[in-house]
């Protein structure tokens, strides 16, 4: 991630293998996210590797992959879902269908009913949260197993708007705060400080979360390290992640540990299939796609961040064929990013872009009434099936 959240930095960890421009190009509705099972499978078993010879259990972190018709492919490999919402915790209890783990800052006297029906685990993000819920749950048909999150007021990310160990944030439970004396009910504990880091920021936030909390272990029957942990990017430090979790669990045989990265299920297993619908100049040449990152890829304004094209390079004094590209709403910053190309653009060419899986669907949006884009499977074969599409109703709905 860029330390500047005002400069773009260009995505990294994109791999291209079995991505086809030829095979992308055909595809005749656009935009379109294309999925590809092949690409979630390769991460999956990564993931899978590491509960097998860890003992470990790892969620699908909903918030960064929701895409229910790959659930029957992500349930095989994985162990649960965890949710930060009432609807996120339906989803995984009616079709993911094993574990849900649900951590919300903002559980209400309104939605806390939901929660249990949907939920077998519930992380409180703080002890008056707790207690104020506390009899509800234990007075529930439903067991639910209750844990609490804690902030390790430890920061492992180098921007401050992704670091939930930031100062005042307002996430977790720190050790000064930490209520010793009010754990009867609570079966776990819950930390997350990381967003798209490598094995090592767990090592170090694993010291401190054992130096703070570690007294408190004997109690608890869980704990759960979060997520951000980039796991199936291809430069993750698997050997060490797996010693991590086999030290921990040598120390605390009792205690179930559970990891819920979101991101790295899904890592590189989609892309974006956007269409060319002008180009002219202005001081520069300006392709108008029918894909915008307002409303399609929102994390590239938010982040901000140049998204990785196929078959595209950065610009250089070498290339000849550089383009703007622009999305299709009346907003004037709706801009994605300066490319260079193999050959000139040209009205109806499809432009791909990578790793769009993740934070995408789950974000997007209609902003000026632009329809989202359809959703669709690769397989083996390399055929794509769409498998949803939105219209004027979709638009409409969200509205009164």
């Amino acid at each position: 991630m860029s330390k500047n959240c005002n400069e773009p930095f260009v995505e990294p960890w994109i791999n291209e293998e079995g991505w086809s421009e030829k095979e992308l190009s055909k595809l005749k509705d656009t935009p379109t996210y294309v999925v590809s099972l092949p690409h979630t499978e390769k991460n999956l078993k990564i993931l899978n590797e590491v509960q097998k010879e860890t003992g470990c259990k790892i969620l699908l972190a909903m918030k960064g992959f929701s895409m229910f018709s790959t659930f029957p492919l992500v349930r095989k490999y994985l162990s649960g879902s965890e949710a930060s919402s009432v609807n996120e915790a339906r989803l995984g209890y009616e079709e993911f269908k094993k574990e849900v783990h649900t951590f919300s800052p903002s559980y209400t006297e309104e939605n806390i009913k939901d929660y249990i029906k949907y939920s077998d685990h519930l992380v409180f993000n703080s002890f008056s949260q707790w207690n104020k819920f506390q009899k509800i749950v234990e007075k529930s048909k439903k067991r639910v197993s209750c844990g609490i999150r804690v902030n390790l007021e430890h920061s492992e990310s180098e921007i401050e708007m992704y670091d939930p160990s930031r100062p005042n944030s307002q996430f977790g439970v720190t050790r000064a705060n930490f209520e010793e004396d009010n754990l009867d009910g609570i079966e776990g504990l819950h930390f997350h400080n990381l967003c798209e880091l490598n094995a090592d920021a767990l090592e170090r936030s694993l010291k401190v979360f054992e130096e703070k909390f570690g007294k408190f272990f004997a109690k608890m029957k869980w704990v759960n390290f979060g997520g951000g942990h980039h796991i199936t990017r291809e430069d993750y430090d698997l050997d060490l992640l797996k010693k991590i979790i086999k030290d921990f669990k040598v120390r605390y045989p009792h205690l179930e540990v559970y990891l819920e990265p979101g991101e790295a299920v899904a890592l590189n297993a989609g892309v974006l299939v956007g269409s060319v619908i002008d180009i002219f100049r202005n001081g520069k040449n300006i392709a108008v796609l029918d894909i915008s990152p307002t409303c399609h890829m929102p994390d590239v304004i938010e982040m901000p961040y140049l998204p990785t094209i196929l078959g595209a390079e950065l610009p250089s004094e070498d290339n000849e064929n550089v383009y703007r590209l622009v999305g299709p709403s009346c907003l004037t910053g709706d801009v994605i990013g300066e490319y260079a190309f193999k050959n000139p653009l040209k009205i109806g060419d499809r432009v791909v872009f990578m790793n769009m899986a993740i934070y995408t669907m789950v974000k997007n949006n209609t902003f000026n009434g632009i329809n989202l884009p359809n959703i669709a499977i690769m397989g083996k074969d390399k055929k794509i099936k769409i498998v949803k599409r939105f219209n004027y109703k979709d638009f409409k709905n969200r509205l009164s």
